[in-house]
């Protein structure tokens, strides 16, 4: 039979203390809108100076 060890409150908080959701990062097109970073404008459908949707 296997003994299984129990964490401490504090190891279980140490683990998770990189669950927390970070905040959306926003940057201004050359349209002037705000998209995503690292994402095709949804405006005009630019990304990085270059037109990648229709």
């Amino acid at each position: 039979m296997v003994t299984h060890m129990r964490h401490t409150r504090g190891h279980t908080n140490n683990r998770r203390s990189h669950h927390a959701l970070k905040e959306a990062r926003f940057v201004t097109c050359e349209c002037g809108a705000q998209q995503l970073m690292h994402r095709a404008c949804g405006k005009c459908g630019t990304y990085r100076g270059k037109k990648v949707t229709a």
